[in-house]
C-alpha cells in the first residue's frame, strides 16, 4: 500500500467513511489546500510529509475530498516551524499545557485532523476555543435580566465566531452530531437575541426556556 492510501486509511479510521457532497467538496476547496500543491508551493516532498503524518509528527489531512484529494490547512507547516522542525514540534505543542494529560490529549487531537473546528490550529487558539465554550456555558446556564448580561453573552460567542469556520455537512457526520458552532454560535444567539445598542434586552432573553 501506498503513502496516499495509507494516510487515506488512517483518516478514515479516525473519522470514519462519510460520503462527501458537492456542497461540502465545495466548502473545502474554499477553506483547504490539496496537500500535493501545499507541498510543491513550500518546496517540500509530499512523500515525506505524508510518512511525517504516518510517523505522528504532523496532522492528518483535516478532509478527503469525494475524489480521494488530501485537504490540508493552508499553515499545515507553521506550528512545526515554529517549534524549530517536525522532531521539537510534540514537546513545543504539549508545553502548552500545565498539565501533562491535557496536553498529551491535546496532541492526539491536533494529529487527528479534526481541528477543523478553527480557521488557525495554534495552542493559543485551542485553549481560547476552550476558554469561550465554557464562558458561553457558564453564562446560558445562569440567564440574567438586563442588556448587560445579554451583551457580555454576545461578546463571548462573537470572540468564538471570530475563531471558527462554518464547518460543513460532512463534520456533523464524523462528529456524530452538531458542531461546536451550532451549539455555542448559531443556537445560543437564537435563543438569547443580541440586544439593540443602548436599548432594552429582549424579556425572553432574559429566561432559561
Amino acid at each position: 500500500m501506498g503513502l496516499a492510501e495509507q494516510v487515506a486509511q488512517r483518516f478514515r479510521e479516525v473519522n470514519g467513511d462519510h460520503p462527501m457532497t458537492a456542497a461540502d467538496d465545495a466548502y473545502v476547496d474554499a477553506q483547504f489546500v490539496v496537500l500535493e500543491k501545499l507541498c510543491a508551493a513550500h518546496g517540500r516532498d509530499v512523500d515525506d510529509v505524508r510518512r511525517l503524518m504516518l510517523d505522528r509528527r504532523l496532522p492528518l489531512p483535516g478532509y478527503l475530498r469525494s475524489d480521494g484529494a488530501q485537504m490540508v490547512p493552508a499553515d499545515l507547516f507553521s506550528l512545526a516551524d515554529r517549534a524549530g522542525g517536525p522532531a521539537a514540534l510534540r514537546a513545543w505543542f504539549t508545553a502548552h499545557w500545565a498539565d501533562p494529560g491535557q496536553g498529551a490529549a491535546e496532541w492526539d487531537a491536533y494529529l487527528s485532523g479534526r481541528y477543523v473546528c478553527l480557521r488557525s490550529v495554534t495552542p493559543e487558539t485551542i485553549r481560547r476555543k476552550d476558554e469561550l465554550i465554557a464562558a458561553i456555558r457558564a453564562a446560558v446556564d445562569r440567564p440574567e435580566p438586563g442588556a448587560g448580561w445579554a451583551r457580555r453573552l454576545h461578546a463571548l460567542v462573537d470572540d468564538l465566531d471570530g475563531l471558527e469556520p462554518a464547518f460543513t455537512g460532512y463534520d456533523r457526520l464524523r462528529f456524530g452530531g452538531p458542531t461546536s458552532r451550532d451549539s455555542y454560535v448559531d443556537a445560543v444567539r437564537a435563543r438569547f437575541p443580541r440586544p439593540p445598542s443602548g436599548g432594552r434586552v429582549p424579556e425572553r432573553a432574559g429566561s432559561a426556556g
